[in-house]
């Protein structure tokens, strides 16, 4: 028994770098194989065939949701009549009128939460059309963007990050291309941070720290995620931003560690006891928890995340501090701050144990804010997309 995949209604207009076809075969790899009309004569009747219009650009948690639901039908309202995109039939069925096949249409398809990228954004179908090229995408990129994250990744850098996804695109640069150069300016961000060098140094990390965005966006449009690249960008982001603060300490002339309030390696504990204690709470939280992200849990701890202790808040109060001449003021500044969101949420791990050992289970609110209950709450104007088709 096997999957196959056939596309009709051909169309060679790139998006990102890959026609609707091209995109499709990635999201489903080695899942199933293309075939073409001749081929749907041979296959056994134990074989499935899904058949989508290659001149439509399909989510990708769609194009998954098909591949693993047999016996459905997609529908979308034309200007007319109901247009049939896609098809998840026994090969017998292909070419028939498919007999006990369930039609839907993306309003019954429960699948809009999106853990991964922490956001609620309802699946989508468009027509590919070369007026729209552009359009669709700024749609898929704004799809393949977080919804619940930090206040500089949220809102400086999407507009640049677009831009430099394109030139990625038509020079065929790969992600772990982009995380490679990151990586090397967070090394020259360290070295320019431990010899007291802040201008550079921050304008290594910031760069370093704006590649960490176009990464994973440029995994996402052009399909090229892996599990390397994932543990690759993963790994460094985890490790760097506590040797970053410790390393600008390091860089700090004698009159300025004399002006420090604490030591300078008690300073270096309180950086890592707080960061590692976040990063245990938010992990502990989606293992025994909620199996989604605690900044998911609910509105207030979507808000906290777009300042909580991660490396880009903790960047604005180190360049703040560089600008008036005061470094040492930005590592205290990180000390506290650091110290004070693990507490946050340490206080929210023990109020979501509490929730879940008097109602059950916990949900995300984001798995709700399509209801009336959230009609006008500013975290869905935030943190999620609604958008029509």
């Amino acid at each position: 028994m096997g999957l196959y995949i056939f596309f009709s209604h051909d169309c060679p207009l790139k998006i990102w770098g890959l026609t609707s076809q091209q995109r499709i075969e990635r999201v489903l790899k080695t899942s199933a194989q293309s075939c073409t009309a001749p081929d749907l004569n041979t296959l056994s009747d134990s074989d499935s065939v899904l058949i989508l219009r290659a001149d439509y650009l399909f989510d990708d948690r769609l194009v998954k949701y098909l591949a693993a639901t047999p016996n459905i039908t997609l529908q979308l309202k034309g200007n007319q009549q109901e247009v049939t995109v896609a098809a998840h039939v026994p090969a017998h069925y292909a070419a028939d009128s498919l007999p006990g096949v369930q039609s839907q249409g993306l309003a019954t398809m429960s699948i809009s939460f999106q853990e991964k990228l922490l956001k609620f954004e309802p699946p989508f179908v468009l027509p590919v059309t070369v007026d729209k090229q552009l359009e669709l995408e700024q749609r898929l990129f704004d799809w393949s963007y977080k919804g619940i994250t930090d206040l500089v990744t949220k809102w400086a850098w999407p507009r640049p990050a677009r831009w430099v996804v394109g030139y990625c695109v038509r020079l065929h640069i790969r992600p772990n291309h982009v995380t490679l150069i990151g990586l090397l300016l967070a090394i020259f961000a360290g070295v320019f941070f431990a010899y007291g060098q802040y201008g550079w140094g921050l304008l290594a990390g910031w760069l370093m720290t704006f590649l960490d965005t176009v990464d994973g966006k440029l995994a996402r449009v052009t399909v090229t995620s892996s599990k390397f690249g994932h543990y690759f960008d993963h790994i460094i982001d985890l490790i760097h931003p506590p040797i970053w603060y410790i390393l600008w300490g390091l860089g700090l002339s004698n009159g300025q560690i004399d002006s420090l309030a604490f030591p300078l390696h008690t300073l270096f504990y309180l950086i890592i006891i707080g960061y590692i204690a976040g990063r245990l709470v938010e992990g502990s939280f989606q293992l025994f928890l909620g199996r989604f992200g605690i900044f998911c849990w609910q509105p207030l701890d979507a808000y906290f995340r777009l300042i909580t202790a991660r490396r880009n808040p903790n960047m604005i109060f180190l360049t703040l501090s560089y600008l008036i001449g005061r470094p040492d003021f930005g590592l205290l500044a990180v000390v506290f701050w650091t110290v004070a969101t693990s507490i946050f949420l340490l206080i929210r791990l023990v109020m979501a144990g509490y929730a879940r050992s008097i109602q059950g289970s916990l949900k995300s609110w984001l798995s709700d804010a399509d209801q009336p209950k959230y009609e006008n709450s500013l975290a869905v104007r935030l943190f999620t997309k609604h958008f029509t088709s």
